[in-house]
Protein backbone atom coordinates (compact mmCIF):
# COMPACT_ATOMS: atom_id res chain seq x y z
CA UNK A 1 0.00 0.00 0.00
CA UNK A 2 1.23 3.41 -1.07
CA UNK A 3 2.64 5.41 1.86
CA UNK A 4 0.83 8.97 2.14
CA UNK A 5 3.40 10.69 1.09
CA UNK A 6 4.28 9.17 -2.09
CA UNK A 7 0.79 9.22 -3.09
CA UNK A 8 0.55 12.96 -2.23
CA UNK A 9 3.89 13.15 -4.55
CA UNK A 10 1.92 11.15 -7.18
CA UNK A 11 -1.15 13.69 -7.32
CA UNK A 12 1.26 17.07 -7.49
CA UNK A 13 3.81 15.54 -10.42
CA UNK A 14 -0.06 14.90 -12.02
CA UNK A 15 -1.33 18.60 -11.55
CA UNK A 16 1.63 19.58 -12.64
CA UNK A 17 1.83 17.82 -15.77
CA UNK A 18 -1.84 19.21 -16.24
CA UNK A 19 -1.37 22.34 -15.49
CA UNK A 20 1.90 23.18 -17.87
CA UNK A 21 0.15 21.23 -20.50
CA UNK A 22 -3.41 23.60 -20.29
CA UNK A 23 -1.13 26.47 -19.73
CA UNK A 24 -2.65 29.51 -22.36
CA UNK A 25 1.32 29.98 -22.74
CA UNK A 26 3.77 27.45 -24.08
CA UNK A 27 6.68 25.98 -22.34
CA UNK A 28 8.96 24.25 -23.62
CA UNK A 29 12.17 22.68 -21.61
CA UNK A 30 15.44 20.69 -22.19
CA UNK A 31 17.81 18.88 -19.99
CA UNK A 32 21.71 20.21 -19.81
CA UNK A 33 22.53 17.43 -22.62
CA UNK A 34 19.76 18.90 -24.99
CA UNK A 35 17.03 16.32 -24.64
CA UNK A 36 13.54 17.57 -24.63
CA UNK A 37 11.86 17.27 -21.20
CA UNK A 38 8.27 19.18 -22.07
CA UNK A 39 6.52 20.22 -24.62
CA UNK A 40 2.75 21.80 -23.54
CA UNK A 41 -0.16 21.92 -26.42
CA UNK A 42 0.40 25.81 -26.81
CA UNK A 43 3.96 25.14 -27.58
CA UNK A 44 3.05 22.60 -30.16
CA UNK A 45 0.48 25.00 -31.68
CA UNK A 46 2.72 27.67 -32.01
CA UNK A 47 6.10 25.72 -33.44
CA UNK A 48 3.23 23.31 -35.23
CA UNK A 49 4.64 20.26 -33.86
CA UNK A 50 2.97 16.56 -34.10
CA UNK A 51 1.16 15.20 -31.63
CA UNK A 52 3.09 12.59 -29.54
CA UNK A 53 5.67 12.39 -26.55
CA UNK A 54 8.54 14.71 -27.54
CA UNK A 55 10.22 13.26 -24.15
CA UNK A 56 14.00 12.45 -25.06
CA UNK A 57 14.32 13.97 -28.50
CA UNK A 58 17.19 16.05 -29.34
CA UNK A 59 15.91 20.40 -29.58
CA UNK A 60 17.48 20.84 -32.70
CA UNK A 61 15.65 18.50 -34.02
CA UNK A 62 12.59 18.68 -33.08
CA UNK A 63 12.25 22.12 -33.95
CA UNK A 64 14.39 21.88 -36.86
CA UNK A 65 11.88 24.20 -39.07
CA UNK A 66 12.18 26.58 -36.40
CA UNK A 67 16.32 27.76 -36.77
CA UNK A 68 15.60 30.87 -34.74
CA UNK A 69 14.38 29.35 -31.53
CA UNK A 70 17.01 26.60 -31.64
CA UNK A 71 19.48 29.58 -31.75
CA UNK A 72 17.82 30.91 -28.07
CA UNK A 73 17.61 27.81 -27.01
CA UNK A 74 21.37 27.36 -27.95
CA UNK A 75 22.61 29.69 -26.07
CA UNK A 76 20.83 29.10 -22.85
CA UNK A 77 23.74 27.48 -20.85
CA UNK A 78 26.52 29.98 -22.40
CA UNK A 79 24.68 33.42 -21.50
CA UNK A 80 25.46 35.11 -18.33
CA UNK A 81 22.15 37.18 -18.74
CA UNK A 82 19.48 35.12 -20.45
CA UNK A 83 16.71 37.76 -21.96
CA UNK A 84 13.19 38.24 -20.84
CA UNK A 85 9.81 39.86 -21.87
CA UNK A 86 12.61 39.45 -25.29
CA UNK A 87 10.25 39.72 -28.50
CA UNK A 88 10.85 37.68 -32.07
CA UNK A 89 9.06 36.67 -35.39
CA UNK A 90 9.34 32.94 -36.31
CA UNK A 91 10.36 33.31 -40.05
CA UNK A 92 8.99 29.86 -40.34
CA UNK A 93 5.34 31.14 -39.54
CA UNK A 94 5.58 34.86 -39.69
CA UNK A 95 4.15 34.04 -35.79
CA UNK A 96 5.76 37.11 -33.57
CA UNK A 97 6.46 35.75 -29.62
CA UNK A 98 7.22 37.27 -26.50
CA UNK A 99 9.68 34.95 -24.47
CA UNK A 100 11.41 34.09 -21.57
CA UNK A 101 14.22 32.26 -20.85
CA UNK A 102 14.86 30.59 -17.05
CA UNK A 103 17.29 27.98 -16.23
CA UNK A 104 16.37 25.24 -14.44
CA UNK A 105 18.78 24.63 -11.53
CA UNK A 106 19.24 21.23 -9.39
CA UNK A 107 19.84 21.81 -5.50
CA UNK A 108 23.03 21.98 -5.42
CA UNK A 109 22.55 25.52 -7.98
CA UNK A 110 24.06 24.16 -10.78
CA UNK A 111 22.07 24.43 -13.72
CA UNK A 112 20.59 20.98 -14.67
CA UNK A 113 18.80 22.37 -17.86
CA UNK A 114 16.59 25.57 -19.71
CA UNK A 115 12.88 26.71 -20.12
CA UNK A 116 11.47 28.44 -22.40
CA UNK A 117 8.30 30.47 -21.47
CA UNK A 118 6.88 32.03 -24.72
CA UNK A 119 3.19 33.64 -25.99
CA UNK A 120 1.56 34.38 -28.89
CA UNK A 121 1.89 37.98 -30.06
CA UNK A 122 0.70 37.84 -33.09
CA UNK A 123 -2.86 39.38 -32.76
CA UNK A 124 -1.39 41.84 -30.25
CA UNK A 125 1.13 43.34 -32.52
CA UNK A 126 -1.32 43.45 -35.35
CA UNK A 127 -3.65 45.79 -32.87
CA UNK A 128 -0.97 48.01 -32.53
CA UNK A 129 0.19 47.98 -36.43
CA UNK A 130 -3.88 49.41 -37.03
CA UNK A 131 -3.50 51.78 -34.05
CA UNK A 132 0.01 53.20 -35.85
CA UNK A 133 -1.81 53.32 -39.08
CA UNK A 134 -4.81 55.14 -37.33
CA UNK A 135 -2.31 57.68 -35.76
CA UNK A 136 -0.70 58.09 -39.11
CA UNK A 137 -3.39 58.63 -40.89
CA UNK A 138 -5.18 60.58 -38.21
CA UNK A 139 -1.48 63.05 -38.32
CA UNK A 140 -1.64 63.77 -41.85
CA UNK A 141 -5.42 63.47 -42.42
CA UNK A 142 -6.40 66.62 -41.95
CA UNK A 143 -4.28 68.26 -43.72
CA UNK A 144 -4.84 66.15 -46.60
CA UNK A 145 -8.26 66.54 -46.48
CA UNK A 146 -8.38 70.53 -46.88
CA UNK A 147 -5.52 70.23 -49.61
CA UNK A 148 -7.65 67.67 -51.32
CA UNK A 149 -10.70 69.99 -51.57
CA UNK A 150 -8.67 73.05 -52.17
CA UNK A 151 -7.20 70.67 -55.49
CA UNK A 152 -10.78 70.37 -56.41
CA UNK A 153 -12.31 73.47 -56.85
CA UNK A 154 -9.52 74.54 -59.57
CA UNK A 155 -9.41 71.16 -61.02
CA UNK A 156 -13.55 71.49 -62.12
CA UNK A 157 -12.69 74.67 -63.13
CA UNK A 158 -9.81 73.66 -65.39
CA UNK A 159 -12.89 71.03 -66.94
CA UNK A 160 -15.61 73.99 -67.17
CA UNK A 161 -12.94 76.16 -69.00
CA UNK A 162 -11.75 73.44 -71.00
CA UNK A 163 -15.71 72.51 -72.09
CA UNK A 164 -16.02 76.61 -72.77
CA UNK A 165 -12.73 76.42 -75.31
CA UNK A 166 -14.00 73.49 -76.92
CA UNK A 167 -17.24 74.85 -78.04
CA UNK A 168 -15.59 78.01 -79.43
CA UNK A 169 -13.25 76.27 -81.77
CA UNK A 170 -15.90 73.22 -83.13
CA UNK A 171 -14.26 73.43 -86.40
CA UNK A 172 -10.15 73.16 -85.66
CA UNK A 173 -9.55 68.87 -84.84
CA UNK A 174 -6.27 69.89 -82.96
CA UNK A 175 -7.56 72.60 -80.71
CA UNK A 176 -10.37 69.84 -79.99
CA UNK A 177 -7.62 66.67 -79.36
CA UNK A 178 -5.56 68.91 -77.04
CA UNK A 179 -8.68 70.64 -75.09
CA UNK A 180 -10.15 66.22 -74.60
CA UNK A 181 -6.56 65.92 -73.39
CA UNK A 182 -6.96 68.58 -70.91
CA UNK A 183 -9.79 67.20 -69.12
CA UNK A 184 -9.03 63.49 -69.54
CA UNK A 185 -6.04 64.99 -67.41
CA UNK A 186 -8.57 66.98 -64.95
CA UNK A 187 -10.75 64.06 -64.73
CA UNK A 188 -7.94 61.29 -63.92
CA UNK A 189 -6.24 64.65 -61.14
CA UNK A 190 -9.89 64.42 -59.75
CA UNK A 191 -10.06 60.63 -59.11
CA UNK A 192 -6.67 60.45 -57.02
CA UNK A 193 -8.45 63.78 -55.16
CA UNK A 194 -11.48 61.22 -54.80
CA UNK A 195 -8.80 58.23 -53.68
CA UNK A 196 -7.09 60.61 -50.99
CA UNK A 197 -10.21 61.34 -49.43
CA UNK A 198 -11.40 58.00 -49.47
CA UNK A 199 -8.33 57.11 -47.99
CA UNK A 200 -8.10 59.65 -44.77
CA UNK A 201 -11.67 59.37 -43.93
CA UNK A 202 -12.70 56.66 -41.20
CA UNK A 203 -14.46 53.48 -42.65
CA UNK A 204 -17.80 53.48 -41.29
CA UNK A 205 -19.27 50.18 -42.15
CA UNK A 206 -22.79 49.04 -42.30
CA UNK A 207 -23.17 45.90 -41.11
CA UNK A 208 -25.67 43.36 -41.96
CA UNK A 209 -25.79 39.40 -42.70
CA UNK A 210 -23.49 39.47 -45.82
CA UNK A 211 -23.04 36.77 -48.98
CA UNK A 212 -19.22 36.38 -50.05
CA UNK A 213 -20.63 34.98 -53.27
CA UNK A 214 -22.96 37.65 -53.92
CA UNK A 215 -19.79 40.21 -53.20
CA UNK A 216 -17.84 38.32 -55.13
CA UNK A 217 -20.11 38.72 -58.39
CA UNK A 218 -21.30 42.15 -57.75
CA UNK A 219 -17.17 42.98 -57.69
CA UNK A 220 -16.86 40.80 -60.97
CA UNK A 221 -19.57 42.89 -62.75
CA UNK A 222 -18.19 46.43 -61.43
CA UNK A 223 -14.29 45.37 -62.17
CA UNK A 224 -15.29 45.02 -65.67
CA UNK A 225 -16.84 48.01 -65.84
CA UNK A 226 -13.79 49.66 -64.62
CA UNK A 227 -10.92 48.22 -66.40
CA UNK A 228 -10.02 45.69 -69.69
CA UNK A 229 -10.25 42.24 -68.89
CA UNK A 230 -9.79 40.66 -72.42
CA UNK A 231 -9.52 37.35 -72.68
CA UNK A 232 -8.60 36.56 -68.73
CA UNK A 233 -10.94 33.80 -67.32
CA UNK A 234 -12.16 34.52 -63.80
CA UNK A 235 -13.25 31.28 -61.94
CA UNK A 236 -15.05 31.21 -58.92
CA UNK A 237 -15.41 28.42 -56.35
CA UNK A 238 -17.35 29.42 -53.50
CA UNK A 239 -19.76 27.14 -51.65
CA UNK A 240 -23.18 27.35 -51.31
CA UNK A 241 -23.08 26.61 -47.39
CA UNK A 242 -20.99 29.61 -46.87
CA UNK A 243 -21.92 31.29 -43.44
CA UNK A 244 -23.04 34.77 -43.91
CA UNK A 245 -20.91 37.28 -42.58
CA UNK A 246 -21.64 40.24 -40.35
CA UNK A 247 -20.23 42.94 -42.64
CA UNK A 248 -20.79 45.88 -45.32
CA UNK A 249 -21.39 44.22 -48.42
CA UNK A 250 -20.91 47.23 -50.58
CA UNK A 251 -17.42 47.94 -49.02
CA UNK A 252 -16.48 44.57 -49.51
CA UNK A 253 -17.67 44.59 -53.19
CA UNK A 254 -14.99 47.53 -53.67
CA UNK A 255 -12.32 44.95 -51.13
CA UNK A 256 -12.46 42.36 -54.15
CA UNK A 257 -13.15 45.10 -57.37
CA UNK A 258 -10.26 46.56 -56.32
CA UNK A 259 -7.83 43.21 -55.83
CA UNK A 260 -9.97 42.00 -59.74
CA UNK A 261 -8.27 45.04 -61.19
CA UNK A 262 -5.14 45.13 -60.08
CA UNK A 263 -5.05 41.61 -61.26
CA UNK A 264 -6.61 42.32 -64.58
CA UNK A 265 -3.79 45.12 -65.06
CA UNK A 266 -0.83 42.51 -64.50
CA UNK A 267 -2.12 40.05 -66.33
CA UNK A 268 -2.50 42.38 -69.30
CA UNK A 269 -5.51 40.72 -70.83
CA UNK A 270 -4.72 36.87 -70.64
CA UNK A 271 -4.53 34.19 -67.79
CA UNK A 272 -6.82 32.87 -65.12
CA UNK A 273 -8.00 34.64 -61.62
CA UNK A 274 -9.11 32.30 -59.53
CA UNK A 275 -11.30 33.41 -56.43
CA UNK A 276 -12.37 30.55 -53.68
CA UNK A 277 -13.53 30.85 -49.84
CA UNK A 278 -14.02 28.08 -47.50
CA UNK A 279 -14.23 27.81 -43.71
CA UNK A 280 -11.78 27.56 -41.18
CA UNK A 281 -12.73 26.40 -37.75
CA UNK A 282 -9.07 25.83 -35.89
CA UNK A 283 -6.08 28.03 -35.40
CA UNK A 284 -3.74 25.18 -37.59
CA UNK A 285 -6.53 25.88 -40.45
CA UNK A 286 -6.15 29.27 -40.71
CA UNK A 287 -9.09 30.75 -38.30
CA UNK A 288 -8.71 34.57 -36.47
CA UNK A 289 -7.70 33.96 -32.52
CA UNK A 290 -9.06 37.39 -31.50
CA UNK A 291 -8.02 37.33 -27.97
CA UNK A 292 -5.05 35.32 -28.82
CA UNK A 293 -6.26 32.05 -28.22
CA UNK A 294 -9.65 30.40 -28.57
CA UNK A 295 -10.29 30.13 -32.25
CA UNK A 296 -14.00 31.69 -33.89
CA UNK A 297 -15.02 30.80 -37.36
CA UNK A 298 -13.69 32.57 -40.18
CA UNK A 299 -14.12 32.47 -43.76
CA UNK A 300 -10.95 32.46 -45.71
CA UNK A 301 -10.96 34.04 -49.39
CA UNK A 302 -8.58 33.63 -51.92
CA UNK A 303 -8.05 35.31 -54.39
CA UNK A 304 -5.12 33.88 -57.29
CA UNK A 305 -3.93 34.95 -60.64
CA UNK A 306 -1.22 33.63 -62.35
CA UNK A 307 0.63 36.58 -63.61
CA UNK A 308 3.59 37.65 -63.29
CA UNK A 309 4.05 38.10 -59.53
CA UNK A 310 6.11 40.49 -57.93
CA UNK A 311 9.85 40.94 -56.86
CA UNK A 312 10.52 40.89 -52.97
CA UNK A 313 11.44 44.54 -52.68
CA UNK A 314 7.84 45.50 -54.68
CA UNK A 315 5.77 43.33 -52.61
CA UNK A 316 6.68 44.52 -48.97
CA UNK A 317 5.93 47.35 -50.13
CA UNK A 318 2.10 47.02 -51.66
CA UNK A 319 0.24 47.96 -49.17
CA UNK A 320 2.33 50.93 -47.98
CA UNK A 321 -0.05 54.27 -49.02
CA UNK A 322 1.21 56.33 -51.85
CA UNK A 323 3.56 52.88 -53.17
CA UNK A 324 2.74 52.22 -56.98
CA UNK A 325 4.71 50.53 -59.61
CA UNK A 326 2.40 51.80 -62.42
CA UNK A 327 2.49 54.96 -63.96
CA UNK A 328 -0.35 56.36 -63.63
CA UNK A 329 -2.26 56.12 -60.34
CA UNK A 330 -2.49 57.14 -56.66
CA UNK A 331 -0.77 53.84 -54.87
CA UNK A 332 -3.60 53.72 -52.31
CA UNK A 333 -6.08 51.10 -53.88
CA UNK A 334 -4.50 48.19 -51.80
CA UNK A 335 -3.81 50.62 -48.86
CA UNK A 336 -7.79 51.45 -48.86
CA UNK A 337 -8.17 47.30 -49.20
CA UNK A 338 -6.29 46.64 -45.94
CA UNK A 339 -7.93 49.57 -44.05
CA UNK A 340 -11.56 48.15 -45.10
CA UNK A 341 -10.49 44.42 -43.82
CA UNK A 342 -9.03 46.05 -40.87
CA UNK A 343 -12.24 47.53 -40.02
CA UNK A 344 -14.28 44.11 -40.43
CA UNK A 345 -11.62 43.15 -37.78
CA UNK A 346 -10.36 40.40 -40.34
CA UNK A 347 -6.18 40.01 -42.10
CA UNK A 348 -5.31 40.30 -46.07
CA UNK A 349 -2.10 38.63 -46.38
CA UNK A 350 -0.45 38.42 -49.84
CA UNK A 351 2.55 35.70 -51.27
CA UNK A 352 4.28 36.25 -54.85
CA UNK A 353 6.80 35.15 -56.35
CA UNK A 354 8.58 36.90 -59.66
CA UNK A 355 6.88 35.23 -62.60
CA UNK A 356 4.79 32.94 -60.50
CA UNK A 357 1.69 34.70 -59.82
CA UNK A 358 0.07 36.56 -56.88
CA UNK A 359 -2.16 35.02 -54.26
CA UNK A 360 -4.44 37.77 -51.78
CA UNK A 361 -5.58 36.07 -48.56
CA UNK A 362 -8.53 37.59 -47.02
CA UNK A 363 -9.50 36.12 -43.41
CA UNK A 364 -12.87 37.52 -42.20
CA UNK A 365 -14.91 36.54 -39.01
CA UNK A 366 -17.90 34.98 -39.24
CA UNK A 367 -19.78 36.60 -36.13
CA UNK A 368 -21.71 40.47 -36.83
CA UNK A 369 -19.50 43.02 -35.50
CA UNK A 370 -20.10 45.19 -33.04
Amino acid sequence: MPKPAETSSRLADKFFRHMVGNMRNGVLAIDRQGGVVLVNDEARRLFRLAAGDAAGAGYADLLHEHPDIVRVLGGAFELQSLPNRAELRLKSTGTVIGYTLSLVRDDHGEPMGAALFFKDLTHVEQIEERERLRDRLAAVGEMAAVMAHEIKNPLAGIEVLAGLLRRKAPDHPDVQALVGDIINEAKMANAIVQEVLAFVRPVRLQVDRTSVADAVSNAVALADGKATRGAIVVDLSIPADLPLLGADQHQLTQVFCNLLINAYEALDGHGRIEITARMARGADDGALLPDGHAAVPTVLVDVIDDGPGMPDDVAEKIFNPFFTTKAQGSGLGLAIVRKIIDAHDGRIDMTTADGRGTRFRLTLPVGTRD
